[in-house]
């Protein structure tokens, strides 16, 4: 009896375990064969919320507008020949590449498969007309002055410059527009965005493609004209970005986001070769030499400035030269060249003409005080815009604190050529660097004879290159990468997110 009612126990022990292991599968099996939901990401987008500021009394057109606000509006909206990087080098966009048929005539081939954004084909009459507006344009019309006539045959444009110029096609960055405005009388380029309507107000809509599709597909246009309201307007965040030069005063404090652009705007002394003491070339040299420039970008321009070692700016790639000035102030060569003068103590009178922007003041008087630990006793002529272009323009200086605007072809043409803009208070009778630099262009010497003759010469003193600023909201988001010849390079990674 009690084995028989322990064999019914064990029977109901492997009949229980039996169950327990089917169950078990069964619950294995379910999992292994649930599907997973499929996460699928969505691509956000904003047309309201990217602001930047234009000039609504000036022309969107980019060969008619005169306002920094739009002409920062079309590289949104135009595309150009060349792209031209942060070293100053030349790449095709509507463009496919360039030849010098002789030292003067420059050969551009064109892209003609390439659409503008409203859909009509580039054609070689839309380069030809952008290129020609673009020589008579007062935003381009100054660094295009290389430029002398412009024509086109088959499929290419071709420039006649009024000199020998390896660089020339760096001039070629300027916007192709289309020939024909569209409906709403907006002109067309092939940009990132063009010019649209919404709600009644003027907008930047976005061109988008396979290669580019920003988050921001509308970026709304405020009307904010003056400098210090563009500036506010960054600050509170009425508009998302801005570019600013620095022109004014570095000193100025923004609450935004900032970034440094390197430009090509070049601050030097401006030296009378002509009579005084400034006439004799080892006083030339002193003043060169006792220039602290690293002294001068740090402090007067508060960090928005590079020391210039050399006559080219030192971003500048297709020249390959070493590097022709200190930074710092080398006071025993500085007193070294004094004495070379022949000029005693009591001739090293000095003037130093400036105007009243801010920066240029603070030069000044940092050069006041570098010239007087080499002996001289310097004066500051201090004078409004008006007074000191007349007193530049009648050489009624010893020195000038001045600055120039150079073309991407790192031309020296506005210092050395006879109607150069500034010439001011340059002897080219007693100079051989001028003709010296001319015949490296047109490929006759070595540019080390030009550099030897300028460092030996002097006849003017490269202090510093300026630097402007992006400044952006901070609600913005992504790595804002713009510099000088593209400001918005990378606008189709930013976000609000």
């Amino acid at each position: 009896m009690q084995k028989r009612y322990i064999a019914f126990i064990l029977a109901i022990l492997m009949l229980v375990s039996c169950f327990s292991g089917c169950g078990g599968n069964e619950i294995n099996n379910n999992v292994e064969t649930t599907a997973k939901p499929e996460i699928t990401t969505v691509k956000q987008y904003d047309d309201n919320s990217f602001k930047l500021s234009y000039t609504q009394a000036d022309s969107l057109d980019p060969f008619k507008c005169a306002s920094q606000n739009n002409q920062v509006l079309a590289s949104l909206v135009f595309e150009p020949l060349f792209d031209i990087n942060e070293s100053y080098e030349a790449t095709p966009n509507i463009a496919t590449g360039y030849t010098f048929t002789d030292s003067k005539t420059l050969k551009v081939d064109i892209n003609t498969n390439l659409k503008f954004s409203n859909g009509r084909s580039i054609t070689i009459d839309d380069v030809l007309y952008s290129s020609k507006a673009a020589l008579k344009s007062k935003a381009y019309s100054s660094a295009l002055s290389c430029i002398k006539s412009v024509y086109s045959e088959g499929n290419s444009i071709y420039f006649n410059l009024r000199y020998a110029n390896p660089y020339a096609v760096n001039l070629l960055s300027f916007p192709i527009a289309s020939c024909k405005d569209d409906k709403n009388g907006f002109p067309v380029g092939s940009g990132r965005y063009r010019y649209s309507k919404k709600d009644g107000d003027t907008v930047l809509t976005a061109n988008k493609t396979d290669d580019f599709n920003p988050y921001f597909t509308t970026i709304s246009l405020v009307n904010i004209a003056a400098q210090d309201s563009i500036d506010n307007a960054v600050n509170i965040g009425n508009i998302s970005f801005a570019f600013r030069d620095m022109s004014t005063d570095t000193s100025k404090r923004f609450s935004c986001n900032k970034k440094m652009v390197a430009m090509n705007n070049l601050v030097y002394i401006g030296i009378n070769s002509y009579s005084g003491i400034t006439s004799n070339s080892n006083i030339r040299k002193a003043i060169n030499l006792a220039v602290d420039r690293e002294a001068l970008a740090e402090n007067a321009y508060s960090g928005y400035a590079n020391p210039a070692t050399s006559t080219f700016n030192p971003d500048f790639k297709g020249i390959d030269e070493i590097k022709l000035f200190s930074v710092n102030a080398d006071i025993s060569s500085a007193k070294q060249a004094v004495y070379q003068s022949g000029y005693d103590d009591s001739k090293l009178n000095i003037r130093i003409l400036v105007n009243n922007n801010a920066n240029k003041v603070a030069v000044a008087n940092l050069i006041k005080s570098q010239l007087e630990l080499v002996g001289f006793r310097v004066t500051i002529d201090r004078q409004n815009q008006k007074n000191y272009i007349k007193k530049i323009t009648d050489t009624n200086f010893d020195i000038y604190i001045g600055e120039v605007k150079l073309s991407d072809d790192m031309s020296l043409y506005p210092f050395f050529s006879s109607n150069g803009g500034v010439r001011y208070g340059v002897n080219g009778k007693k100079f051989t660097c001028d003709n010296l630099y001319f015949g490296f262009l047109s490929g006759n010497n070595e540019l080390g004879k030009f550099i030897l003759a300028f460092n030996d010469e002097m006849p003017y003193v490269p202090l510093i290159y300026r630097k402007g600023m992006l400044c952006y909201s901070k609600a913005l988001n992504g790595d804002i990468q713009g510099y000088n010849g593209n400001l918005f390079s990378n606008i189709d990674t930013w976000n609000y997110n």
